[in-house]
């Protein structure tokens, strides 16, 4: 029986921030639709479970977020069988770095098709039925390459750059349907496995409140969808008080 409270996507649903994000708005009452790709089928359920132990509602949704015809037949099945999709968020990376003259066309046009591609079709597919029910929020994860572009990272910030004009191309048009699109811009490190991983002052770092936290992250992604429609934020910026912008 489909969720009357309605479904919170989450197209990216890593281990830190993107669980984040999916936990919030299960806290929240929507039940939580998880996509990475089938090769992390087991992480997602892992993520799934995690959540209904806590009281929520989550369902695994492996699929590759760059193929069309699996992206419709994902939100078809999810609004067919779990509910209808309120929430739609986008929180798929790629972020690598190379030299210009190291950037094969390869890679180039792979980071454009996890970070940009695959946010246009996850924008579609969810404004196509938002509209018919006259109501939701899309968000989209961007990042400081979407406002600039850094030494090494072309592919990274043409990708994050076309994200950020697709979602403001879509408040525009959608917006006066009712329809919250937002583009969050995360501007710093965030206390994640990776990061744990290769930066050696991380603990220190998180005593001095100097990295972004998943989870106040996530709070501003559940008041995005909040905001009342007087007042709508398209573009937010988050970062640690410490970092330099």
């Amino acid at each position: 029986m489909a969720d009357k409270n309605g479904v919170c996507l989450v197209i990216g649903a890593g281990d830190d921030t993107g669980a984040a994000i999916a936990k919030a708005f299960a806290h929240d009452g929507l039940t939580a639709c998880l996509v990475r790709r089938p090769r992390h089928a087991d992480a997602l359920g892992k993520l799934a479970q995690s959540i209904r132990d806590e009281g929520g509602k989550a369902e695994a949704c492996p699929c590759d977020a760059r193929d069309e015809e699996a992206m419709i037949a994902l939100f078809e099945r999810i609004e067919n069988e779990i509910g209808p999709i309120e929430v739609a968020v986008f929180n798929i990376g790629a972020n690598v770095r190379f030299s210009i003259t190291d950037t094969t066309e390869r890679v180039f046009r792979k980071v454009w098709e996890m970070a940009c591609l695959s946010g246009f079709l996850m924008g579609r597919e969810a404004a196509a039925r938002m509209k018919t029910r006259g109501r939701g929020t899309i968000l989209f994860t961007g990042a400081t390459a979407s406002v600039r572009g850094a030494n090494g990272f072309s592919a990274f910030a043409a990708a994050k750059h076309g994200l950020r004009a697709l979602a403001q191309s879509m408040a525009r048009e959608l917006g006066p349907q009712n329809i919250h699109v937002a583009h969050v811009i995360v501007d710093g490190a965030i206390d994640s496995n990776f990061i744990r991983e290769n930066v050696p002052d991380v603990d220190q770092k998180r005593e001095d409140d100097a990295i972004l936290n998943p989870d106040h992250i996530a709070a501003n992604y559940v008041m995005l969808h909040k905001q009342p429609r007087t007042a709508w934020t398209h573009e937010l910026d988050l970062r640690p008080w410490k970092e330099t912008w």
